[in-house]
């Protein structure tokens, strides 16, 4: 089994991601989903983190081996990127969702010089709106972002759009295809409702009908 197949199946054993095509989660923008992701689960699972973390400081190597400086997002990305700055012996920052509004009103956190080379690390890529603003964000403050590494990403075509929009590189541990096809094989899903999620990829709006 292939590394993003191996951790498509742990998010799928330790529930760090539910499938429930069904009885449908509603999202905070109202969406209506067959899948619920918290990748915060993944950190009270030692081994299942461990071959998270080792996964990303691979992919960083491969993707971006220029990279300099790891930053997390808040608050998701801060404990992966930490763990993987550790892996990588790299310096580690992070990005707050808004700027301080107190002392110097930074957005970073750390000591990230002008023009160096940072990757942004993030648990889930839904949108992509929450991440990319991070990315300006270190851009703002001078960081030169090679790219941005996930856990998982839904494969929303919106994504998909805003990242090429904004010339932004995405990689990732694992994806919405590879899980489902996971859940396909250890019967965690009927025919019916891989069908309903393999709807729900194509369009967010309409897969219910």
């Amino acid at each position: 089994m292939s590394i993003s197949k191996a951790i498509a199946a742990d998010l799928l054993e330790i529930k760090a991601v539910s499938l429930s095509p069904s009885q449908p989660f509603t999202w905070a923008s109202g969406i209506k989903s067959p899948i619920y992701t918290d990748n915060r689960v993944t950190l009270a699972y030692p081994e299942v983190r461990n071959q998270i973390e080792g996964a990303f400081a691979e992919l960083i190597k491969a993707e971006f081996p220029e990279v300099e400086v790891i930053a997390g997002t808040a608050t998701a990305g801060i404990p992966h990127g930490a763990i993987i700055a550790d892996y990588l012996k790299l310096p580690f920052a992070y990005i707050r969702s808004k700027p301080k509004d107190h002392g110097a009103g930074n957005q970073v956190e750390g000591r990230v010089a002008k023009g160096q080379k940072m990757v942004v690390v993030e648990d889930l890529i839904s949108t992509g709106g929450s991440v990319l603003e991070a990315v300006a964000a270190a851009e703002r403050e001078g960081a030169d972002v090679l790219g941005v590494v996930a856990i998982f990403t839904y494969e929303l075509e919106k994504a998909s759009r805003k990242f090429a929009e904004a010339g932004v590189k995405l990689a990732t541990l694992t994806t919405y295809s590879e899980l489902i096809e996971i859940a396909k094989e250890t019967g965690y899903v009927t025919k019916e409702e891989l069908e309903l999620l393999k709807k729900f990829k194509e369009n967010q709006e309409t897969w219910q009908d």
